[in-house]
């Protein structure tokens, strides 16, 4: 009989253990303006809540939502939960904001909460930011507007300008609360090219010579600006690349900045 309340006993912590790294859909209510709002919580198998952990928050693209890294098979994401998995780092993936939100002051609100709020449930150690697209561009703002919170940055085919940027403008102005002509200064603020100084964690950045969507040339110039003030930059560059970072070079780029970010 004993052996049978053995079976049940390690079945219930298997299962249990399971439940524990299923995804988790977060709701919290936004302090910038008391909406509710969401994030994604992927937890590294097994985990220990009394052991640190690090967190690798996945920002989607354009058009895309907080399911995007968690579930999609697009190279960029399956790259991303790999990696994390690999490392045992906790995978958060929030909506901030909305489909097309590019990380204006109520989405870098919205993270700054979801940061306060994951340390406090849990032992974080370092933060790390990737995202394609949109969320690459998002990711390198919100470095360069909090970099004290960033301990590394991994930006797939994303824009580092948006004072120059042409394309969604629709719906960065509305993010931003306002156009390029009327608000510049916002446009600047969250533009990192024009803050190469801030930018003193590990960087892993990828461009398609040819993506049309989000040309390259702000982020190569980023990165030969920020490599001028610290070494561990990292740019993937593909000149007949598109708007797209394949598994290969995605896992390569966040690998660098964990590595140099010693994780």
């Amino acid at each position: 009989m004993k052996w049978q309340w053995l079976v049940v006993l390690l079945g219930a912590a298997a299962a249990q253990a399971a439940e524990n790294t299923r995804p988790r859909d977060v709701a919290f209510v936004a302090r910038v303006d008391g909406s509710t709002q969401r994030y994604v919580v992927v937890l590294p198998e097994p985990f220990d809540p009394a052991k640190p952990h690090s967190l690798l928050v996945v920002l989607h693209g354009h058009g895309s939502d907080r399911w995007q890294y968690v579930n999609h098979p697009r190279d960029e994401c399956r790259a991303a939960r790999d990696v994390a998995a690999a490392r045992r780092m906790i995978l958060v993936s929030p909506d901030y904001r909305a489909t097309a939100s590019w990380m204006g002051p109520k989405a870098e609100a919205d993270l700054l909460q979801i940061l306060e709020d994951l340390k406090g449930r849990y032992r974080i150690v370092k933060t790390i930011l990737c995202g394609g697209s949109m969320g690459g561009a998002s990711a390198l703002s919100f470095a360069a507007l909090h970099p004290e919170l960033v301990h590394g940055v991994v930006a797939m085919n994303g824009t580092a300008n948006h004072l120059e940027y042409e394309n969604f403008q629709d719906a960065i102005r509305e993010s931003f609360g306002g156009s390029k002509q009327a608000i510049p200064q916002e446009y600047k603020k969250r533009s990192a090219e024009y803050w190469p100084e801030r930018l003193t964690m590990p960087l892993g950045l990828t461009t398609g010579g040819r993506d049309a969507i989000v040309p390259p040339d702000s982020v190569v110039r980023l990165a030969g600006i920020v490599r001028k003030l610290q070494p561990n930059v990292l740019l993937m560059h593909r000149p007949d690349g598109g708007h797209a970072t394949d598994y290969s070079d995605g896992k390569a780029a966040l690998e660098f900045v964990l590595d140099k970010a010693g994780l």
